[in-house]
């Protein structure tokens, strides 16, 4: 039987990812998100949903980019940092030992140490309550080529040691269990 609680955001796990944004002047900062995901395939579009009294809000809307980057078990203490600290008080890149990437098609860094980094342009803004979601296009994918099969081409996101977050707590990826279609796949 089952319990009926109060309403709230019970979908877990997300991915913890470290956001990469700056501002018209150059200055850059990192916020940690958990809400984030797939909004569109084709075009391919994501979102970040960020509260406006962050830091990086306000570059996010005045330039309108940003980069989401994975993060992984070795990237674990650095975006637990990013998400509690300020970039108004903290250069998170420092702090934390990050390196800068120049963007390829946004005028915002990328993080080095990601095995995966998603540049994206903002569409739309929808303002929803305590969080605003920033609807965006994906302009480029960034890979390690650390993670890619040289036979298939193919990035290894399981090879990358992806980290999870499920209600305020962090966790690595588990084990494969399926692929998409084989219940239904012939042998």
């Amino acid at each position: 039987m089952k319990q009926d609680w109060k309403p709230g955001t019970m979908i877990y796990p997300l991915p913890a990812v470290m956001v990469s944004c700056a501002d018209s002047k150059g200055n850059d900062n990192i916020i940690t998100v958990a809400w984030t995901g797939t909004v569109c395939t084709n075009p391919a579009m994501l979102y970040i949903s960020v509260r406006p009294e962050r830091h990086s809000y306000t570059m996010i809307k005045e330039t309108m980019e940003f980069t989401v980057n994975l993060t992984t078990e070795d990237l674990a203490k650095a975006t637990d940092w990013c998400g509690v600290k300020s970039g108004r008080d903290f250069d998170k890149w420092a702090e934390c030992g990050l390196t800068r990437e120049s963007g390829v098609t946004v005028r915002c860094p990328s993080i080095a140490e990601s095995p995966l980094s998603i540049e994206c342009r903002v569409t739309e803004i929808i303002p929803l309550g305590s969080h605003h979601m920033f609807i965006a296009r994906v302009l480029n994918v960034r890979a390690d080529k650390r993670y890619i099969n040289p036979e298939t081409g193919a990035f290894d996101l399981g090879a990358a040691g992806l980290i999870n977050y499920s209600h305020g707590h962090y966790y690595r990826q588990g084990d494969e269990i399926g692929r998409f279609g084989w219940t239904v796949k012939k042998n």
